[in-house]
């Protein structure tokens, strides 16, 4: 385990994703089920609206000691006192993110292109998300899929964190880890599930098996 992101199974939640249920409870019990880290991603609230939310998701997780990262919004990042930030390429770039928030201790940055390994903002990064691996409908703006395949030649490139996301679930996390990745982000397999805590856990025991 890279101890300087020590988390396996990574939670990317919004409201639109939990089926007409309470985003603090489907958190919760994904928190019950084995998620150590929670993203906050409301792309289309307003900042008032995205930092309530916000500050109500930070309150229930600060019990458990399970950071929060927020996607893409540094002020309400700071509104609501997050752990951290998420950002992909076209939003603020990781060197800004730093010159704004010295203070940010975890820095995510989407990875889409292999020649983004070779620039320099991904040196402020502390983990990088490998986007999407498999080809998924919450990530609709994204280029083509990088498979396992792409997850192992990125491992070769880099000594980041890698997180990968897209279509992540029980079925596929124990090959994603054993192909390089570090830690498993998910959406739709836990927050759409009818038990949350059971689809984090199905999720994190296949993880543990690949380590």
């Amino acid at each position: 385990m890279n101890s300087a992101f020590p988390y396996r199974l990574y939670l990317v939640i919004s409201e639109a994703d939990c089926k007409g249920r309470d985003i603090v409870w489907v958190t919760e019990q994904a928190i019950k089920g084995g998620v150590q880290v929670v993203q906050l991603r409301e792309k289309h609230k307003s900042f008032e609206a995205f930092a309530k939310v916000a500050v109500r998701l930070k309150n229930m997780l600060d019990n458990y000691n399970v950071p929060l990262i927020i996607n893409d919004n540094i002020d309400v990042a700071l509104a609501c006192g997050a752990r951290g930030l998420h950002v992909g390429n076209t939003d603020l770039p990781p060197s800004l993110v730093m010159q704004q928030w010295p203070k940010c201790t975890m820095l995510g940055y989407s990875i889409e292109y292999i020649e983004q390994l070779y620039k320099d903002e991904v040196s402020h990064a502390t983990h990088l998300g490998i986007s999407p691996v498999f080809s998924t409908p919450t990530k609709t703006n994204t280029v083509t899929e990088w498979g396992l395949e792409g997850i192992a030649k990125i491992k070769t490139l880099t000594n980041k964190p890698l997180v990968a996301i897209g279509r992540m679930n029980a079925d596929n996390a124990y090959g994603v880890i054993t192909a390089g990745a570090d830690c498993i982000a998910v959406v739709s397999a836990i927050c759409g599930a009818e038990d949350p805590a059971n689809a984090a856990e199905a999720i994190r025991n296949q993880i543990e098996k690949a380590l």
